[in-house]
């Protein structure tokens, strides 16, 4: 396949192009009758990708990222917001700050983000303990990993197995 100006087609494959002389052909037709929609100028990024940048600490991030979470926060104030409370908490855990809980909650309230709201509802209906749980340097994470581990090997018994041999799993695994 050969090109007009272009080259082979193994030429311009080789520089990217998947398509074929079909594709060029349609694409030359849409230039020289003028069709050719322009090009978006910004296309939003996809929502996985602009999650990790909001949830990356902005310190973590390259520049390019910074610049795509920058323009997705400018284009939708909503999103901004959210942000903003979702790094407030974060530096709130970060810091072990639990007194800074209700301040939180209260800024939260004063947003109009009612799937916020349902965030925030879950730490108001036990405050007190969410406050010590952030303000404490103890973790929970240990014993978290040891129920897990004892919950995959009871599984792996699919059911069959007693009491006792979960027993000597457990224990032969430490």
């Amino acid at each position: 396949m050969q090109f007009r100006g272009l080259g082979t087609g193994a030429e311009v494959r080789d520089q990217g192009f998947s398509g074929d002389r079909s594709t060029v052909n349609a694409y030359i037709r849409q230039l020289k009758a003028g069709t050719v929609p322009p090009r978006p100028l910004w296309t939003p990024p996809k929502p996985r990708r602009a999650l990790r940048w909001i949830m990356t600490n902005p310190d973590l991030l390259r520049p390019g990222e910074l610049q795509g979470l920058k323009e997705i926060r400018a284009a939708c104030p909503e999103l901004d917001s959210t942000v903003r409370r979702a790094r407030n908490f974060a530096a709130l855990m970060h810091e072990r700050r639990g007194d800074g809980l209700p301040g939180w909650i209260e800024q939260v309230r004063r947003d109009d983000l009612p799937r916020l709201h349902q965030v925030a509802y879950g730490p108001e209906r036990d405050q007190y303990a969410v406050i010590v749980g952030l303000s404490s340097h103890w973790s929970s994470g240990q014993v978290e990993g040891q129920v897990t581990r004892a919950k995959l090997l009871k599984r792996a018994g699919y059911g069959r197995a007693s009491l006792d041999l979960l027993r000597i799993r457990i224990l032969l695994r430490n």
